[in-house]
């Protein structure tokens, strides 16, 4: 087990990595007392069983650059694997602005080769690898060193085993003629606007009672002087102040620091400082705010006039559609799909792409009375009408 310290030794494992198809990849990070997260480990691993096929990267090494590893992102002759990838993605993206491509997430791939819905990479590694894993380093603090070879051995297993797991799903795609339905999936993995998180389209995350525009544009204001003070001083959003104390001030309106002081749910750093002064001009612009300039809550889903016989035989479709394919029904279309499906829309997911030739093109015969369902033993079959 080796762990790479030096940009020398990192460019010279990324050039013996270009000269295979693929490359395993991990991380270990930290976020729960920053906004971004903190890159504490990579793991890396190329097909092979040697002893150097498979290496650790400390990136808080002194003075060491991840350049020579960016430039094997950028290589695309060479694809890079993770499993459930959103979370590395971001960290890379954030950290140096590159997408690793070609991509391949095998969690995406096994929704789609029939292992469930989000099977996790201990399920794959059982299923697939047939071994177990030791999770006993699962909650370590990566930031810390050193590591111990206990807590080495758990993350290099997050690569080596993935191998196996690339190889063995990459077939069945292959096989199944899917490889492109897990391609399209990924597309919003590598689209910058999915890490883009902007401070005035804060306020949509944050759960209330009332559709008050007057309630919801001081909601607005300050749910974006949170984001933006999380972001620019990497703390995260709660360590400003948690949802329930911006309902609160949403609601007390508080003018002056006086009656700031008298909220319930406030922390006490926010009463003070830089925080409560953003807070008292965010609770200003959100009163000043003219009603033409309200935010409005998206409520387009909730006036929908869904037939429900017809949700209910979508949702019996999607299940023997899944079934027949092997392939999770979540990846699909959720409730909400069918039901939109139900109410005349088609501007839905499951009507386009892969999901289409699964579920879509049978879905909209379906609505259009041209098919019907009927059940033999325990199957659902569908009948042309």
């Amino acid at each position: 087990m080796k762990t790479l310290t030096t940009t020398e030794e990192l460019q010279a494992f990324c050039d013996a990595a270009a000269q295979y198809p693929y490359v395993t990849v991990d991380t270990e990070f930290l976020r729960e007392r920053t906004y971004y997260s903190k890159l504490c480990l990579i793991q890396l691993a190329f097909s092979g069983d040697g002893e150097n096929d498979a290496v650790l990267v400390d990136p808080l090494a002194d003075g060491i650059s991840l350049e020579p590893l960016y430039a094997l992102f950028r290589n695309e002759n060479v694809v890079k694997v993770f499993h459930a990838a959103r979370q590395d993605l971001e960290i890379f993206w954030v950290e140096a602005s590159v997408f690793p491509k070609p991509l391949f997430d095998t969690q995406v791939a096994a929704m789609v080769c029939g292992f469930g819905e989000q099977a996790g990479y201990e399920t794959l590694v059982r299923k697939i690898v047939k071994q177990g894993l030791d999770k006993t380093s699962r909650f370590t603090d990566w930031s810390r060193r050193p590591l111990s070879e206990a807590q080495n051995t758990y993350a290099l297993a997050d690569v080596t085993h993935l191998r196996k797991i690339y190889e063995f799903l990459a077939a069945e795609l292959e096989k199944s003629g899917r490889s492109h339905w897990v391609a399209e999936e990924l597309q919003v993995l590598t689209d910058p606007a999915t890490y883009d998180i902007q401070p005035q389209d804060a306020w949509k995350r944050v759960k209330t009672r009332t559709n008050s525009g007057k309630f919801l544009a001081v909601v607005r204001e300050l749910a974006a002087f949170r984001e933006t003070y999380a972001q620019s001083n990497n703390v995260p959003r709660n360590r400003v102040f948690k949802d329930d104390a911006l309902v609160e001030l949403a609601s007390t309106k508080p003018r002056t620091a006086a009656e700031l002081g008298g909220s319930r749910l406030l922390l006490r750093e926010a009463r003070k400082g830089a925080i409560a002064e953003g807070i008292l001009e965010a609770v200003a612009k959100g009163v000043s705010c003219p009603p033409e300039n309200f935010p409005r809550l998206d409520r387009s889903k909730e006036k929908l006039q869904v037939n429900p016989a017809l949700a209910d035989l979508l949702r019996v479709l999607l299940k023997a559609k899944t079934e027949a394919e092997g392939v999770a029904a979540k990846l699909i279309a959720p409730s909400s799909d069918l039901d939109a499906i139900a109410a005349g829309l088609r501007d839905v997911p499951a009507l386009s792409g892969w999901r289409r030739e699964v579920f879509g093109a049978d879905a909209l015969r379906l609505c259009e009375g041209k098919i019907g369902l009927a059940a033999k033993g325990q199957a659902v079959q569908v009948v042309e009408l």
